[in-house]
């Protein structure tokens, strides 16, 4: 093995030791000083911010899907690019780069989850997000791609592998990509944490799911969320719950929550309309509360109870539901572990599904 990869390894292996001599998100909350601020009043400029920032600390490329076979089986996908820088100094070039590049990738079928993790560092060629000599948006890590057809990710192609499960999915949008927060200023504490966030909402997906001999043919609707920041969690804030929903009526939601200690949680999200016309809301506007905790399997020994149903309202748009996660098992015991699968959109009068989408619950 070559000096430079021995280095690499080493600084690597030092750095997630003194991350974790903390908590496994404290990488969220440590300094952001020498990194890019994020600030309000910023231009979003297309296709420029599909592409990576090194200036600032961390970001990510993140997909989420909901999934029907031709039978009515139920399946879920979800696939995500993140990219770390180690210092804020200039990233370098081959083995000198300061960057690291995170994959995971997860499926749901009738038979169960599996997820994969992987790593590669930045400047051999082994991961990244650019632009091709053609033109088009390519976000990569090994044999794992999010390939688009223009210089945007999406309308586009994501191809995977988890555990001998190969994953092709072809992704079409039509709608404008929405900006979150105010023009994609995201704040995500009173103490001033914030992330640059977009997202395309209203994703069609036709694709198969090919294992051994069968080729399972798979439509359905995904969401694809883009983020980067340099300090997107307060000291306070041990982790998230983060929600969207396709709503059978066409329109789609997202919300979150940043739990803080204080009890006093910071909350936003946005509704989309079908032609992608998007409202932000405010703490004000949300009720998003956990109201049946679950034994979820986080381990060959281990368990915990999380909240896997949940009652989400927006009191001024007079909308309620209850938010359940059928399948509990999902659990991803990665290097920064959380829980991420698919929920139902139940209407709380009839008992009736409306929709579907994805939770996200970390820092538990």
């Amino acid at each position: 093995m070559k000096y430079a990869q021995v280095s690499f390894l080493l600084m690597m292996c030092c750095a997630l030791a003194d991350l974790f001599a903390a908590d496994n998100y404290q990488l969220l909350r440590s300094s952001p000083a020498g990194y890019a601020a994020v600030v309000p009043g910023k231009n979003m400029q297309f296709p420029r911010d599909h592409l990576p920032h090194a200036e600032f600390k961390i970001e990510w490329w993140y997909l989420t899907a909901n999934l029907t076979d031709n039978v009515g089986g139920e399946y879920g996908v979800h696939w995500t690019l993140f990219r770390q820088s180690m210092s804020p100094e200039e990233t370098g070039t081959g083995w000198s780069s300061n960057q690291i590049w995170m994959a995971h990738a997860a499926i749901s079928t009738p038979e169960g989850h599996e997820y994969e993790e992987r790593f590669a560092r930045g400047g051999i060629g082994q991961a990244g997000v650019r632009k091709t000599s053609n033109g088009v948006f390519l976000g990569w890590l090994d044999n794992w791609s999010l390939l688009g057809k223009s210089d945007a990710p999406v309308p586009g192609s994501l191809t995977f592998n988890v555990r001998g499960k190969h994953v092709e999915l072809a992704l079409d949008a039509v709608t404008p990509w929405v900006l979150q927060g105010e023009n994609g200023f995201s704040q995500k504490s009173e103490k001033g944490q914030a992330s640059y966030y977009y997202s395309q909402p209203h994703i069609s997906v036709v694709g198969s799911l090919k294992e051994g001999g069968s080729d399972v043919k798979l439509t359905g609707k995904a969401w694809l969320d883009r983020e980067w920041s340099s300090q997107p969690l307060a000291s306070d804030q041990p982790g998230w719950d983060w929600l969207s929903i396709h709503l059978d009526d066409g329109e789609a939601v997202m919300v979150y929550r940043l739990r803080q200690t204080s009890g006093n949680d910071w909350y936003s999200g946005t509704v989309v309309k079908r032609n992608g016309e998007a409202e932000t809301l405010r703490a004000v506007d949300i009720l998003f509360e956990p109201i049946e905790q679950v034994e979820v399997k986080t381990g060959k020994l281990m368990s915990r109870n999380l909240p896997l149903r949940w009652r989400l309202e927006l009191p001024g748009k007079d909308k309620r539901w209850i938010i359940d996660a059928p399948e509990p098992d999902h659990w991803l015991n990665t290097t920064f572990p959380y829980w991420e699968g698919p929920v139902k959109v139940i209407d709380p009068q009839t008992g009736s599904t409306v929709g579907e989408g994805y939770l996200e619950m970390t820092g538990y």
